[in-house]
């Protein structure tokens, strides 16, 4: 049986699920990769695209209806969210104000910001990693930045205006719940648990064996270092990645619960 796996190029994604796609551990259906940035996987889900696929939480507010949250292969931790950047220093509402370019609507980063800075101005959205150019040319004010560009920003001559990830941590006291792997409602619970257990085994087979994995990280790596790799795939895959626990899923609960309660 094959199911189809929507995921991001990005090192901690390939490194999770690589044991899963090339068969390094047991499952009970081949899955069929299909690589995607987090907010083209968030637009495909509204059409149901694939049975498996990652999706930010700031997606998954709205489409519960099509996809069921797994308790695997999650992004969610301490110190890992998204940051605000811009050329000079400045307070996050006064940021937030002028012309900032996102990574996407219903990415979570975004949700983040809005929760934190709700007199937002002029919102531009792009592709994640043409974010930090924008903000450097001077085309926007400011930059909600994810992924490996929470470790470049600085090279582009651009300073942190805010850690969303950090006020949510001092909101809370939860971890910052970032994006989630889904099934899609056709899939029954049966299959459904059985993928976790496959992907759990995954990421418990890419922390015993790290280097199984090097080729396929380095081959959507979009020419990051190794050392930029490894600071990226240290940050996203945790213990949470392999299980949500009680507290993953509180912190995913309330913030679900403040993005139901909070204009759109």
């Amino acid at each position: 049986m094959n199911l189809s796996f929507g995921f991001s190029p990005c090192p901690n994604d390939t490194f999770a699920f690589d044991a899963l796609v090339h068969g390094r551990t047991p499952a009970p259906f081949t899955a069929i990769p299909a690589l995607h940035d987090i907010e083209q996987l968030n637009a495909l889900a509204r059409e149901g695209t694939y049975e498996l696929t990652k999706l930010s939480i700031g997606a998954l507010a709205g489409g519960r209806d099509r996809y069921t949250l797994l308790r695997s292969g999650a992004a969610l931790g301490h110190g890992c969210g998204p940051l605000v950047v811009a050329r000079e220093q400045a307070s996050l509402a006064d940021a937030a104000r002028g012309r900032i370019a996102i990574p996407g609507q219903d990415t979570t980063a975004f949700l983040l910001l809005r929760l934190a800075a709700p007199g937002l101005g002029e919102v531009v959205e792009l592709r994640y990693d043409e974010i930090l150019e924008a903000v450097a040319a001077g085309t926007v004010d400011a930059g909600l930045i994810i992924h490996e560009s929470r470790f470049t920003y600085a090279s582009h001559g651009l300073v942190e205006v805010a850690d969303l990830g950090a006020w949510w941590e001092r909101e809370t006291g939860m971890p910052v719940p970032l994006a989630g792997i889904c099934a899609r409602a056709d899939v029954d619970s049966e299959l459904r648990g059985a993928v976790e257990d496959a992907i759990r085994r995954s990421v418990e087979h890419a922390f015993a064996h790290p280097g199984d994995s090097l080729e396929y990280v380095r081959a959507h790596s979009q020419e990051l270092s190794d050392e930029v790799c490894r600071q990226h795939i240290d940050l996203y895959v945790n213990d949470f990645t392999r299980d949500l626990g009680d507290e993953g899923m509180a912190a995913i609960d309330a913030l679900l619960a403040r993005a139901a309660a909070s204009p759109a």
